[in-house]
């Protein structure tokens, strides 16, 4: 990689989204030593503030009231909003930003979207880094691991490992480690789509047990008959929404290839259709308790 590998000085961090991402990486980086401020969209709607401002506070983190106010005086932007905004988060931070300034793109969207990011950014004089997050970040909060792309990904890799982040460079060429995180996506996701629509059905017919032990049986070593399945569909139940978006960012990333993304788009259908049945039972994922995998699809049921 022809990358600059002398590592920038980071102080000051701007979070561009306070979710679930956003809140544990501010968290960890405030107790890291770093000064972080934080923009959501939900800062403008009343009905969420005061959550916001509480979540805020709890983390170290100062609430900003605009997105130029959380971009303009630090040194790294990281934008941590959901696939769909993406696009629009980078066009609106561009123009607010500097160069000198790093903008860290975590968003999980396909190769053409971060070269988009990429322009967005470039085109006021800031730099540009994207990064593949390549697990959830909880439980590992500012250690979740990442893949960074781009001509400033390996020292900007440098500064935040230092921080205490694991993140690698894997190539000067944006895209790359998204198409990485896309791919692998096909996989996990599939799986994800596959336990939900496999147990429902043998559930429905009492055949759970001897479906699992087959499959342990078939693949020893995966859980099947442990913890494996309850956690494949809690995903699902806790974050069909999102992985959902994602996986129509995969079927773009595949289209791009000219691979006909076949599975990606249903995937992407059932767990919207997931989350939908949800709704319309009035259930959701128990946050409080342990995950049951049975009793979960059981409330589910016509």
């Amino acid at each position: 990689m022809a990358n600059d590998k002398s590592a920038p000085e980071i102080r000051k961090i701007g979070l561009i989204g306070f979710g679930e991402a956003g809140g544990l990486l501010g968290e960890g980086l405030v107790k890291a030593g770093l000064w972080v401020t934080a923009y959501d969209i939900k800062c403008h709607d009343a009905d969420a503030l005061a959550s916001l401002e509480q979540r805020a506070e709890a983390a170290g983190v100062l609430l900003a009231a605009s997105l130029e106010q959380a971009v303009s005086s630090v040194d790294l932007v990281v934008s941590a909003v959901t696939a769909s905004s993406a696009a629009q988060v980078a066009e609106q931070a561009g123009p607010l930003m500097r160069a000198g300034q790093y903008f860290l793109d975590i968003n999980s969207v396909s190769p053409s979207t971060k070269t988009h990011d990429r322009n967005a950014i470039e085109s006021a004089g800031a730099a540009y880094v994207e990064a593949a997050v390549m697990a959830p970040v909880p439980p590992y909060g500012l250690h979740v691991p990442m893949l960074l792309g781009g001509t400033q990904a390996q020292a900007v890799s440098a500064a935040l490992n230092a921080l205490g982040m694991r993140t690698r460079a894997v190539s000067a060429d944006v895209g790359v480690a998204s198409a990485i995180k896309m791919c692998r996506s096909v996989m996990i996701k599939g799986i994800e789509a596959l336990t939900v629509e496999c147990l429902t059905a043998a559930r429905r017919y009492g055949a759970e047990h001897e479906v699992l032990a087959s499959l342990a049986e078939t693949s020893p070593g995966m859980g099947w008959t442990e913890k494996q399945p309850h956690y494949l569909i809690s995903r699902v139940a806790e974050h069909g929404r999102r992985r959902a978006a994602e996986m129509r960012e995969v079927a773009e990333t595949l289209s791009d290839a000219h691979v006909d993304p076949v599975m990606a788009l249903a995937t992407a259908k059932l767990q919207d259709a997931f989350v939908d049945l949800m709704a319309a039972k009035g259930v959701t994922y128990p946050k409080d308790q342990a995950f049951d995998w049975p009793s979960f699809i059981d409330r589910l049921r016509d």
